[in-house]
């Protein structure tokens, strides 16, 4: 890994870690400069979730052309180029090769350093992305997504310790496989939020996991099984207002129970922030619940609350992954 200093830099990101395709320039780690995503999502929605090799094939078409329209668009020449950042894992093996390759050749052919970076560090710096001023440590983070649910204490700009974390599903994914019970489509978390709109969230006492005041961490493989149940044992035909209803009390349990490990978590460790992160931080409920919750706890109700300064840096993108390639790598941040 080379390391350069905390000063101008701009950063070609390359994210392909499920079925987005997404290059971005982003300058000094929060300018973003241009920001693109090929989504081959309308070619998985027929089998109800992402199919690896489909999303592969799609990202070995796209991502060359990607990276000249970024360029061309912003006018930048690779000598313009400080570095190349690359997500390196987690993610679907296939999806991941076609953007590392790509990223590890350019580095090579233009000589820029390389650097690599983890998703799941990516959707935290997405906090980062065009805010005024940055952020102050030490920062507690739940990062909800489709593949994961961490709650994250940062400490410093490369200093992470996991909190806690989901011991089966996340968040995003329970989200995706009711959706699909209810036959909603793919993926599950817009449709199920557009749903609960037109539903009562009182409707059906859902559970929530792991409700230990010291645990930090998630289940929510029983709330699946609750609404399979739910819907299972329905004797009168399933109206559309039975699946709103049961739309918004599972929507309903899912944000009850981030916000409130994260509200406990944020009193016990008295951090100076608190964000969100990851796909389903677009959800207006959850943001909804951790704002009031922070507005009426005496203890937290001093504390900044950030989540991506648009919905596009929610969900998988290269900006973030640029973003994390600026702050992860500086020899000193205090330049």
């Amino acid at each position: 890994m080379r390391f350069f200093n905390f000063s101008e830099r701009t950063i070609l990101g390359i994210e392909t870690s499920c079925d987005e395709t997404a290059v971005a320039i982003v300058k000094n780690g929060t300018e973003v400069l241009i920001s693109l995503i090929a989504s081959s999502i309308a070619k998985h929605q027929q089998y109800g979730g992402v199919v690896p090799e489909i999303a592969a094939r799609d990202q070995i078409k796209q991502i060359i052309p990607l990276i000249q329209q970024s360029l061309k668009q912003t006018n930048l020449k690779w000598d313009e180029i400080d570095a190349i950042a690359v997500t390196e894992s987690p993610g679907l093996i296939s999806s991941l090769l076609v953007g590392i390759n790509t990223a590890q050749t350019l580095a090579w052919l233009k000589q820029k350093p390389l650097l690599k970076i983890n998703h799941i560090y990516g959707h935290i710096y997405a906090n980062w992305l065009e805010k005024k001023t940055l952020p102050q440590f030490p920062i507690l983070i739940l990062t909800v997504s489709g593949g994961h649910n961490e709650l994250v204490l940062m400490k410093d700009f490369n200093s992470f310790e996991l909190i806690g974390e989901s011991l089966d599903d996340a968040a995003g994914e329970a989200f995706d496989k009711v959706a699909k019970m209810l036959d909603l489509g793919y993926p599950g978390g817009p449709v199920i939020s557009k749903l609960a709109q037109k539903g009562n969230p009182e409707a059906y006492n859902f559970p929530q996991g792991l409700k230990q005041k010291d645990n930090f961490n998630f289940s929510f493989s029983g709330l699946k099984t609750a609404v399979l149940y739910t819907l299972r044992d329905i004797e009168e035909k399933i109206t559309k207002q039975i699946k709103a209803d049961i739309a918004a009390s599972f929507q309903e349990s899912v944000c009850e129970s981030l916000s409130n490990k994260l509200i406990r978590a944020a009193e016990k460790l008295s951090v100076r922030e608190i964000h969100l992160a990851g796909g389903v931080s677009a959800n207006q409920l959850l943001r909804q619940k951790v704002a009031d919750k922070i507005k009426s706890n005496p203890k937290l109700n001093q504390i900044k609350f950030r989540f991506p300064a648009k919905i596009k840096y929610c969900t998988d993108n290269a900006a973030m992954i640029a973003a994390a390639g600026f702050y992860l790598n500086c020899q000193n941040h205090e330049e």
